[in-house]
């Protein structure tokens, strides 16, 4: 994925990619194709890091229990989004609040080494009772 990524983001734009000019409609084609891959890239890398922390969960022995509720995930949801991180009820609840904005614990938020930073853009919110 980091090598398509980087792929996609270095390759050259309008007049830059054929010496002579390019019609702007053209231009306006490759800027769409390219958002729409970088796009698709990014909803396969939130599927690798969920897949990644559904696996994390197992080790510690906390796959399959809800994080809002703490209430065990039935296997038929489980079975249909095997990174499920909460019971549909609590899904229902957090897109009703949220929107589609994703679901990590506090001490997953942000991506500078695991620390959090703070940004007011974040699609990424917390449910952590201690935190401000």
């Amino acid at each position: 994925m980091s090598g398509m990524t980087g792929e996609i983001r270095n390759a050259p734009e309008g007049s830059e990619a054929s010496g002579s000019g390019m019609h702007q409609g053209d231009a306006g084609s490759d800027a769409y194709d390219r958002d729409f891959a970088l796009s698709v890239l990014a909803k396969e890398q939130d599927a690798l890091y969920e897949i990644e922390q559904a696996l994390r969960r197992i080790d510690r022995g906390a796959y399959g229990i809800c994080e809002m509720s703490g209430k065990a995930i039935p296997q038929a949801r489980l079975e249909a989004i095997p990174f499920a991180r909460l019971t549909v009820e609590c899904q229902a609840q957090w897109e009703k609040e949220y929107g589609n904005r994703r679901f990590r614990p506090s001490n997953e938020v942000g991506f500078a080494g695991g620390n959090y930073q703070d940004d007011e853009d974040s699609e990424t919110v917390s449910l952590d009772e201690d935190d401000d």
